[in-house]
């Protein structure tokens, strides 16, 4: 009984801390704190084992790189999520560009993302969307709900109750609907693709069950939940992504035309090729701006690689 119950006053602590976190980042300008926020983690990183896996997996993905190139990537990650969580208090704040209210912005777009984004919210027609690890992820989630595009985000709950309690506060009062991942998801979000619903997640993380896939030319895993969701009802894939600016601020979101699925003899959705296809945008994506990848996060594992 004593475990238990420490687990839950922990979790109960944990929860206290975050809401206490995040409501103190809010009494402070976004733009004011975000640079020190910045600076923090740009010395503090360095200290933490992911440290050692992002230069691992940075020299793996460009052994073209010198190391000092390595290392400004690795520097530029940090910088980017001390941004991230000084930015997170701050979500339903965020300016979005529209063009029926022109004004000061954080988040613009160009003429053809806005043109496909308009596509999708009167087509009346399904769409997945996929996003990964850059810039600043959570954002995509909400210039959709800020542009009334009717969609479900899918997100992981994080691990602490408390803590992750006062995330999703902060998250639905911004992002539309949202989804925690759980068995019966799957089954859900196929049901809102057949009523004609948008459904976005993240897809760029390692898999343990997921299917094999190539990126920067190594042997992976890949979430099939997407392409899954694509077999059971047809509809297209789109990719989303933010860019952060130089002036380390402001963002620039970009939709991509539909991507191809990859489809078997018998013109069904290839499972397995089209989670292919979908990470190769992503890899295209993080060639771009590597210093605002998620390199962190351990995206290759030696099992894989036997086994290629």
């Amino acid at each position: 009984m004593a475990r238990p119950r420490g687990k839950a006053f922990l979790d109960a602590l944990a929860g206290h801390g975050t809401v206490a976190l995040l409501g103190g980042l809010r009494l402070i300008d976004r733009r004011r704190i975000a640079p020190g926020t910045a600076w923090l983690l740009r010395r503090v990183g360095p200290l933490l084992k992911e440290q050692k896996i992002a230069r691992a997996q940075l020299v793996a993905a460009f052994p073209e790189k010198s190391p000092d190139e390595i290392e400004r990537i690795i520097a530029g990650m940090w910088d980017n999520l001390g941004r991230v969580a000084a930015e997170f208090a701050h979500m339903d704040r965020f300016r979005v560009e529209d063009p029926d209210n022109p004004g000061p912005v954080d988040i613009t777009y160009s003429p053809e993302t806005f043109d496909r984004f308009h596509q999708l919210r009167t087509d009346g027609k399904p769409a997945l969307i996929f996003t990964a690890h850059l810039a600043n992820w959570e954002l995509p989630a909400l210039v959709a709900a800020a542009h009334g595009l009717d969609a479900i985000s899918v997100y992981r709950r994080p691990n602490i109750g408390g803590a992750a309690d006062a995330v999703l506060a902060i998250r639905s009062g911004a992002m539309g609907e949202l989804m925690a991942t759980s068995m019966d998801a799957p089954v859900k979000l196929a049901d809102a693709l057949a009523r004609g619903r948008h459904i976005g997640m993240l897809v760029d993380q390692y898999a343990l069950r997921g299917v094999p896939v190539t990126f920067f030319g190594r042997p992976t895993r890949a979430n099939a939940l997407l392409a899954r969701l694509a077999r059971h009802v047809d509809c297209p894939i789109h990719g989303v992504r933010m860019i952060r600016q130089p002036d380390g601020r402001t963002f620039r979101a970009e939709l991509t035309e539909a991507v191809p699925p990859a489809r078997d003899a018998d013109g069904a959705i290839d499972v397995q090729g089209t989670m292919q296809a979908v990470t190769s945008v992503i890899e295209d994506w993080v060639r771009e701006y590597p210093e605002q990848w998620l390199w962190a996060h351990r995206r290759w594992r030696p099992e894989d690689e036997r086994r290629s």
